[in-house]
């Protein structure tokens, strides 16, 4: 190949540089740990990242996207209270007598006889017997007899039986050891009486003597059948448990057959009433016995309350179980040992002054405790110059009242926000606390020339 020159020019040649890679130079170490560094940086924001977005739009779509269905809880107890309010009692021979004597304060026009007829005035009989009188003089011509008393027996018998289907025996084993160390067994029995039921489990109220230090705990029904039971809570100022027992481990005859005690109104019980003792009235479970109401104590005084108690001629077995009911097959009571009472006399605790505490105790809550013996304080107390309010007759030495400073002799005037000057009131207040609560009480004290305010914190325990 020639120029324009005529001159001829080498071939062009490749140039090997052009096509040659540039490398970089190696990293340092310290290079390559701040590049691992920023890795494991970025990877730690974008998690963080990631989790807060999470935790904001999770509750968000769980609430507006997702369909959801409440959470199933377990099903409460609820027994409701009883009030102090009774019937009438109906008026004596002598009150109707004089109320049919007593003047009348209505006008003449008022009380003026109808006209009658001369041939009604003819025919009318001069006196008519009261239906008193007449009700009264069948009743001492009749003459009982054996079949009467077996009659009315007959009918106690049924009431007897329809309440042994609702007592079961609770059989406390204990686990010991002999002087030489070999393993015996302690086995107790008690009564223990069927008191609520809900669709997943069955109250059984028995003597807490019969949870004590137990390894195990098995209930037997009226039927034979046995099941595990679950200590539920104890009340150890009344010496009373309830334990409960899952339905589902019972046969459907089982669940058929036992039915809970209906509560009855302990304030409608009167002196001279027929009551029965069913449970372990004998020391063993499943006796009965039948007596009368013999006596009745109002205004007991028992920690952070007041009761009542019946003193019954019925053989009654504290220890062991024994539960009163009355001709309507209702609970109204159970026997305690706390009281001395005369020989052959039971003395039963009412139930309406525990149903509140029944209710607490089905449902695993602890009753709550300040520790202090309350009077209401009177007329005749306001009289000499105490303030209107509760009046501590006692305080339970290292319970909580105790312990933050109250005393006896002082006079609890409110509770947290609440004013108390009923006895009623005070109950209520303390039965709304519960264990661990810390409530200011505020309570009036003597001083030298007067009563003073002071206020408390106290710290609610448990019994």
């Amino acid at each position: 190949m020639s120029d324009k020159n005529g001159s001829a020019q080498e071939p062009e040649r490749k140039r090997p540089f052009i096509r040659e890679k540039v490398a970089k130079p190696p990293r340092t170490k310290r290079q390559m740990a701040f590049r691992v560094f920023a890795y494991v940086f970025l990877a730690a924001v974008a998690g963080i990242a990631a989790g807060t977005s999470f935790a904001v739009a999770g509750p968000l779509a769980e609430r507006y996207l997702i369909p959801t269905t409440a959470a199933p809880t377990a099903p409460t107890v609820t027994i409701p209270t009883d009030t102090e309010t009774v019937p009438e009692p109906a008026a004596t021979a002598g009150t109707a007598q004089q109320t049919e004597t007593e003047p009348s304060s209505e006008t003449p026009e008022e009380t003026a006889p109808p006209e009658t007829t001369e041939s009604e005035t003819e025919t009318e009989p001069e006196t008519t017997e009261p239906i008193e009188d007449i009700l009264q003089s069948a009743i001492e011509q009749y003459k009982y007899t054996v079949d009467d008393l077996d009659s009315m027996y007959t009918s106690l018998r049924g009431v007897v039986t329809a309440a042994n289907d609702g007592i079961v025996t609770i059989h406390s084993v204990r686990q010991e050891l002999d002087w030489f160390d070999n393993p015996v067994e302690t086995a107790g029995l008690y009564a223990g009486a069927v008191i609520a039921e809900t669709e997943q489990e069955m109250m059984i109220l028995t003597p807490a003597a019969a949870i004590e230090n137990a390894d195990t705990l098995r209930v037997t029904f009226a039927d034979g059948k046995e099941a595990d039971c679950t200590v539920r809570q104890t009340d150890s100022l009344t010496g009373m448990a309830v334990v409960s027992v899952e339905l589902d481990t019972l046969e459907e005859t089982t669940k058929t057959r036992v039915a809970a005690f209906t509560l009855g109104n302990s304030f409608l019980t009167k002196q001279g009433d027929v009551v029965i003792a069913v449970g372990a009235p004998t020391g063993a479970v499943h006796s009965s016995g039948y007596g009368f109401i013999a006596n009745i104590v109002r205004n007991v005084q028992v920690p952070d309350g007041m009761t009542r108690l019946f003193y019954a001629d019925v053989a009654a077995d504290a220890a062991s179980g024994t539960f009163l009911i009355n001709t309507k097959g209702e609970l109204i009571g159970w026997a305690t040992d706390e009281y001395e009472s005369g020989s052959g006399i039971a003395v039963i605790r009412a139930i309406s002054d525990y149903k509140t505490m029944l209710e607490k105790m089905s449902n695993g809550i602890s009753i709550p405790y300040l520790g202090i013996l309350p009077q209401e304080v009177s007329e005749a107390m306001k009289e000499s110059g105490m303030p209107a309010g509760i009046y501590v007759s006692e305080c339970s030495i290292d319970g909580p009242a105790y312990e933050a400073g109250i005393q006896s002799g002082d006079i609890i005037v409110r509770i947290g926000e609440n004013d108390v000057e009923k006895m009623n009131e005070y109950q209520a207040q303390t039965a709304a606390l519960n264990e661990g609560d810390t409530v200011t009480v505020v309570v009036q004290r003597k001083g030298a020339d007067e009563y003073i305010e002071l206020e408390y914190q106290v710290n609610v325990g448990a019994r």
